[in-house]
């Protein structure tokens, strides 16, 4: 007779994604909020939802990962800043529509677990929710032997948030002589990362411990820079001011963000260089030389959130911007679109 075979001589050890689960526990009691209720562990994750002060609430949830960027996690074994992408790449789509996120699940799946490396994850994920103030409720550790190349791994995200049916934040009130207001990104957040690689590795042939002049720092910690979570930022913004729209710039960029919301009778005008421009993008453009038209459809180019509001609170919103330590911008304003035209210009 052939000697029994375990799930363990497969490749999956059971054992220890039963350890990482004990750990996962302790790491989600960094992420308290009230409604939460049990531990991770369970089939699910359990959430009391307090609706006291919301006349009709309205749940709110979006998915993501993180994308190639995920390869740069893996040159440099530095695994504790994509979990923060994770939960701001959720929490941002959420929080643009004016809800505040409730809880968090992730997904990490790899073809050899590595506990290392996944609690470097899952700490960053609980830095992530930390800073959106959501819970981490719960999630799946998946070991697929062959499925992965060795040493990597992917993640998606799940969020969960919740916003008065009166106080959505849907560009329905936007129109002609709204302006746009920008919130600066930390840098290329998790979008274009597959051109990124294609221009610093195949391109310049450099490596990610490669110091940049022009950036002040290693290639690899450039690249690396957490996305923004803009989920506070956002709630203090629309508390008591009228922001009519909210859009979160990832791919795509400025152009196909904006458009998703503002009414099909209008149009919008960005003007170029109305804002600061982090030295990432100056540095990839001419390393690749890539054109303006295809950095903008690309990257955030330095704008991670942009606020639409009437022409008359325009000081009011960047003054609260200013107050929060930002640095906003006016880029631009909302006309009307005439028939056949395109939804969204620049101009000098």
């Amino acid at each position: 007779m052939s000697e029994s075979l375990t799930y363990a001589d497969a490749g999956v050890d059971i054992k220890k994604a039963g350890d990482l689960v004990r750990r996962f526990k302790e790491i989600a009691k960094r992420t308290p909020r009230s409604g939460v209720m049990g531990e991770i562990g369970g089939f699910g994750g359990l959430f009391s939802l307090n609706i006291a002060n919301i006349e009709r609430p309205v749940l709110v949830s979006a998915t993501d990962g993180v994308g190639t960027k995920l390869k740069i996690a893996f040159m440099m074994n530095r695994h504790n800043t994509v979990g923060i992408d994770l939960v701001a790449m959720c929490v941002n789509d959420i929080a643009v529509q004016g809800a505040k996120p409730l809880f968090f699940l992730d997904y990490l799946a790899t073809g050899k677990l590595q506990s290392h490396v996944a609690i470097q994850v899952v700490e960053g994920i609980a830095d992530g929710c930390s800073e959106a103030h959501c819970a981490l409720i719960g999630g799946e550790t998946a070991e697929m032997p062959g499925f992965y190349s060795p040493g990597e791994y992917d993640l998606a995200g799940f969020a969960v948030g919740i916003v008065d049916n009166a106080k959505i934040v849907d560009g329905s009130d936007i129109g002609v002589g709204h302006m746009l207001i920008s919130v600066p990104s930390s840098g290329l957040h998790s979008n274009g990362f597959s051109l990124v690689r294609k221009i610093c590795f195949e391109t310049l042939k450099l490596t990610v411990d490669a110091h940049v002049d022009d950036l002040g720092q290693t290639l690899g910690e450039a690249l690396l820079t957490p996305t923004r979570i803009y989920s506070e930022t956002v709630q203090r913004l629309i508390r008591d001011l009228p922001i009519h729209g909210l859009a979160h710039i990832t791919g795509g960029g400025l152009e196909e963000n904006i458009v998703r919301v503002i009414p099909e009778a209008c149009s919008a005008t960005l003007h170029r260089n109305s804002w600061e421009m982090p030295p990432i993008f100056k540095f990839l453009q001419d390393a690749g030389n890539v054109s303006d038209a295809e950095m903008m459809r690309t990257f955030n180019n330095g704008i991670g959130l942009v606020a639409i509001v009437p022409k008359s609170s325009v000081q009011d919103v960047m003054l609260r911007l200013q107050g929060m330590d930002e640095a906003p911008a006016v880029i631009g304003e909302i006309s009307e679109r005439k028939h056949g035209t395109h939804r969204f210009e620049w101009t000098d």
